[in-house]
């Protein structure tokens, strides 16, 4: 089991995605915003965060940024999974792959929620 941090500001979507990850064996903390993403992730220790970029008052990146300025968190895979279209990120999917640790960036629009769970099983398999 996986501690994973959804930071989701669709209701309804994060109600579903944690739903999956739970049945799939993870312990799963969701949040709304990049502030209380920040919160949670220090109270819950990630294994594994999974960010939309498009977020109130702080955006995804900013997020990113305060994340990965804490020792702690430097390693913790970062799965993007976003309605931001990969064409409108191609001159920097560098720099959330190289600079800010991003792990897979997948397109909402493209990705079930089962290659979404494949994704997350590749980046913290589940143990027993």
């Amino acid at each position: 089991m996986a501690n994973i941090l959804l930071i989701e500001p669709d209701r309804l979507l994060a109600e579903t995605y944690a739903q999956a990850l739970t049945d799939a064996g993870h312990h799963v903390v969701a949040a709304s915003t990049a502030q209380a993403g920040i919160q949670a992730a220090d109270a819950l220790e990630p294994a594994l965060v999974i960010l939309e970029l498009q977020l109130v008052e702080h955006s995804g990146i900013e997020f990113l940024y305060e994340f990965r300025s804490y020792r702690d968190w430097q390693s913790v895979p970062v799965l993007v999974h976003t309605g931001v279209p990969p064409a409108e990120f191609n001159h920097n999917l560098g720099l959330l792959k190289e600079e800010l640790g991003v792990h897979t960036y997948l397109y909402k629009l493209h990705t079930s929620l089962r290659e979404l769970l494949a994704h997350v099983h590749q980046a913290v398999p589940t143990t027993a």
